[in-house]
């Protein structure tokens, strides 16, 4: 009995000086200071992590602190997330001294001035809403700056961009709802149709994940959906998943013309791979179109696929043009704010584990080839090719910076 019980003290007394080396070793790797403003963009009402999620990364050894009312927009109040353990401070001065920032939308110049280098910044990019002299006011701060729109995971495919495209797509259909009815001076018609009446019809410009949900949504309304897109892949794989036969077509102007004339709502969904989005709907297409039809440019965040298109805000969201509603806001997810930052977080919290995890952001970018297709700045260095080109600023090769500070 006695030798039982010295095995038993000897096991436990083996087993917590393990499990307390192992705890000292994975803090010193992985403390990570996490710092998330509250934004201070036009209408941008998302969060890039929520409670749950910093209760996970802080009970890791990690600190998070926020801004108070950071999360108000989202519906998550200041106690969500002190209960989860995060410090709250009223200072933006305080955020901007973490290790991390963590921003939806990229940082104003005011914010730029109160990080300092050696930082990462963890953002969107979205050029097309900056100042002119953004990247010189980064780059001078000497920060690593990651645009989490251009991340892309092991399959290829851009996490963020998908998830808020699923979000997005949806949406602009009951965006373009509200705004074909009386409530907003609209023509006055249902999403879809009636027995005896016709059905309302919907063109979709993109058959990528914002034209499939686009496309869903619109036929659980019951409406005549005709999608255009340059990509046979694209249309046929939109078939497939949708599961029903489509109207489809490639973008061909006197075709999409023609179409354009009889459309109710059109939803621009075209992405670019770099840079600016075509412009396929000229200013003629749209002077033919009907009197309170509606167009939602889902692409103006990249200079949008119309010609009349121009950005709005969700405080002033459309204009008419020709007789023709158009809804040109950039951040449409923002609409439904909880709904997004519950995905963005689900997309970067493992990121931030990963990075804990490997010592640091410095560490991870070195290690992971997905996240360096997001990074644009590295220590204060350009490393986009279609940043430096577009702006004329030099640029180098990350892959050869990175192996120089090896």
């Amino acid at each position: 009995m006695s030798t039982y019980k010295e095995v038993m003290r000897t096991l436990t007394k083996g087993a917590l000086a393990t499990q307390e080396e192992m705890l000292e070793v994975a803090h010193k790797k992985g403390s990570l200071k996490i710092g998330i403003p509250k934004e201070v963009s036009t209408d941008e009402n998302r969060i890039g992590m929520v409670p749950d999620d910093a209760a996970l990364l802080i009970n890791l050894g990690h600190k998070v602190i926020i801004e108070s009312n950071a999360g108000k927009n989202a519906h998550f109040e200041d106690t969500d997330f002190s209960e989860a353990g995060c410090q709250i401070t009223y200072s933006p001065a305080e955020v901007y001294k973490a290790d991390v920032i963590l921003k939806v939308t990229p940082p104003q110049i005011n914010e730029i001035e109160m990080m300092h280098p050696g930082q990462t910044l963890f953002s969107a990019l979205q050029l097309a809403t900056q100042p002119k002299d953004f990247l010189k006011y980064l780059m001078e701060k000497k920060i690593s700056a990651i645009a989490f729109d251009s991340l892309r995971d092991e399959a290829g495919i851009f996490p963020v961009i998908r998830s808020m495209s699923e979000i997005v797509g949806g949406t602009s259909i009951s965006i373009a709802e509200e705004y074909l009815s009386n409530v907003h001076n609209g023509p006055g018609l249902i999403m879809g149709g009636v027995s005896g009446i016709a059905p309302t019809e919907v063109v979709i410009l993109g058959a990528g994940t914002v034209g499939e949900f686009a496309a869903r949504a619109a036929l659980g309304r019951g409406a005549i959906v005709k999608v255009f897109d340059n990509s046979i892949y694209r249309l046929r794989r939109l078939q497939v998943m949708l599961g029903t036969r489509i109207f489809t077509s490639t973008i061909r102007p006197r075709v999409l013309a023609r179409h354009l004339k009889t459309a109710d709502v059109v939803i621009g969904a075209i992405r670019a791979e770099a840079g600016i989005t075509p412009m396929v709907v000229t200013e003629n297409m749209v002077s033919d179109m009907k009197v309170g039809a509606v167009v939602v440019d889902v692409s103006i965040d990249q200079g949008g696929c119309f010609e009349t298109s121009h950005v709005t805000t969700h405080t002033e969201p459309v204009f008419r043009k020709h007789g023709v509603t158009h809804y040109c806001v950039p951040n449409i997810a923002s609409r439904v704010s909880r709904t997004a930052s519950i995905a963005f977080s689900n997309i970067f919290t493992p990121i931030l584990q990963k990075a804990g995890d490997v010592g640091g952001f410095e560490n991870l970018i070195k290690k992971d080839i997905y996240l360096r297709n997001g990074v644009y700045l590295y220590r204060g260095i350009l490393t986009s090719k279609y940043l430096g080109e577009t702006f004329n600023i030099p640029y180098n090769d990350i892959e050869l910076l990175i192996m120089n500070s090896q």
